[in-house]
């Protein structure tokens, strides 16, 4: 699949909570500055184009705090227990915590890419 991005995403191993919903244990797939992909471990009935508040806690080797994004909801795929989420990113309240999390998933990607020779992106740009 050939995705059309102006932003490169990062793969993340953070954990998230969607304000209001229970999507039982969730994880931050990938992030940009622009948007992000959430998994969920239970089915999760969410229409497009809704804001919600999506609390991000980064893994702990990151030694970035937690911080929260207004984000709207843009696409959902479902499987019979899980689904993943696509949101657009509208605002982040703790914008400096948010900036080092894209940075250090940034870094880490080159760290990797550069120990491997990779030089593929980890998700095309957004």
């Amino acid at each position: 699949m050939i995705e059309h991005r102006k932003n490169t995403r990062y793969l993340s191993f953070a954990k998230a909570k969607i304000e209001g919903v229970n999507a039982g244990e969730s994880l931050l797939k990938d992030l940009s500055v622009t948007g992000c992909c959430v998994e969920c471990t239970s089915y999760v009935e969410l229409a497009p184009n809704v804001r919600y508040r999506l609390e991000i806690i980064p893994e702990t080797t990151s030694k970035i705090g937690i911080f929260n994004l207004l984000v709207e909801s843009k696409w959902i795929h479902s499987e019979s227990y899980s689904c993943d989420i696509g949101f657009c990113i509208v605002e982040s309240p703790k914008g400096k915590h948010f900036e080092r999390y894209v940075d250090y998933l940034s870094w880490r990607y080159a760290q990797g890419s550069s120990m491997t020779g990779d030089n593929n992106k980890p998700n095309s740009s957004e």
